[in-house]
C-alpha cells in the first residue's frame, strides 16, 4: 500500500506558507473594493440584488485572512473555490476556455485553492501550532 509522507524540509514548509499567504492576500485585496458603494452598480449589471454586496465581500475577505494565518484552511480554500467558480462562470461568463475574457487569473486562483484543500494548512500555521483542530477542519 502506498503511503504519503510529508516532507520534513523547511523549504517545503516555507513554500507552502508562501502559497497560502499569496492566495490569501490576493483575495483580501480583491475583497476590499467590494465593500465600496460602487460595487452596487456592478451587482445590478449582473442582475444580483444589492443585499449581496457584503456577503460577497466577506466571502473573499474572511477566508483570505484565515488562509494567511492557517486556520480552518481547508474550509476557507473550499469556500474560495466556490467563489472562483462563480467568478469564472457567472461574472466572466466563460462557457468555453478560449483564452478570451480574462479568466486566467481566476483559473490560477481556483487551482491554488484546490491544492490547499488537498494538502491542508502545513506546518507554518495556527492549526499546526494548536494541533487541537480536527484534521478535516484544518
Amino acid at each position: 500500500m502506498a503511503e504519503s509522507v510529508i516532507r520534513q524540509s523547511i523549504f517545503h514548509d516555507v513554500a507552502h506558507f508562501g502559497v497560502r499567504i499569496t492566495i490569501g492576500l490576493i483575495f483580501i485585496m480583491h475583497s476590499l473594493g467590494k465593500f465600496e458603494p460602487g460595487f452596487l452598480g456592478f451587482l445590478e449589471r449582473l442582475g444580483l440584488p444589492p443585499e449581496m454586496q457584503f456577503p460577497i465581500a466577506l466571502a473573499e475577505f474572511v477566508p483570505g485572512v484565515l488562509l494567511m494565518i492557517g486556520g480552518l484552511t481547508r474550509i476557507s480554500a473550499a469556500l474560495l473555490t466556490v467563489v472562483m467558480l462563480g467568478a469564472i462562470f457567472v461574472v466572466k461568463e466563460a462557457e468555453k476556455f478560449t483564452g478570451q475574457g480574462g479568466t486566467e487569473l481566476d483559473i490560477l486562483l481556483l487551482a491554488g485553492c484546490l491544492v490547499i484543500v488537498v494538502i491542508g494548512p502545513g506546518r507554518i500555521s495556527i492549526s499546526y501550532i494548536l494541533k487541537k483542530v480536527p484534521r478535516f477542519l484544518q
